[in-house]
């Protein structure tokens, strides 16, 4: 291939598009949880994420898993778990059997403040869907987002 293949043209303009779908999505939603919740759109992913632990083999995510999760790297995600963690809508506590591994927990008001923002975060995500429907160049992409109906792979995996 060269710089000047048709082929790579085609998917270039198609990294653009898919590009721009997700950074005017994003910009939505984002504009949306903060002057809803005072939630961004990365803690709003972080808090649930961490809302779906559970109890048990396999319940709670290393951060690893929730760093790949929230599509940030390992320390930006400790930043951020630390930003919750200071307006208490996070806790971290160690790990009962690995005195070496640390848990992260949604409290109470993180949980409040998720189940509060989850409706401003899926009508936010409509609206912009609904936008870029309306986008000649976006609409087919619009299309295969909403015909997925897979689940979401299963962290680490």
């Amino acid at each position: 291939m060269t710089a000047t293949d048709p082929a790579l043209t085609a998917l270039a303009q198609g990294w653009c598009a898919l590009s721009l779908l997700h950074g005017r999505i994003e910009a939505h939603i984002e504009r949306a949880l903060q002057a809803g919740h005072d939630l961004s759109v990365r803690e709003y992913s972080l808090l649930d994420v961490l809302s779906r632990q559970h109890e048990g083999v396999g319940g709670h995510l290393q951060m690893k898993q929730v760093a790949d999760a929230v599509v940030l790297s390992q320390s930006a995600t400790t930043r951020l778990v630390t930003r919750l963690e200071d307006r208490g809508l996070l806790e971290r506590y160690l790990c009962p059997t690995d005195r070496r591994g640390i848990y992260t927990n949604v409290t109470e008001a993180g949980l409040k403040l998720l189940a509060q923002a989850r409706p401003t975060n899926d009508a936010a995500l409509r609206e912009a869907l609904d936008e870029a429907a309306r986008n000649p160049e976006l609409a087919p992409l619009v299309r295969v987002v909403e015909s997925l109906k897979a689940p979401v792979p299963a962290m680490g995996a």
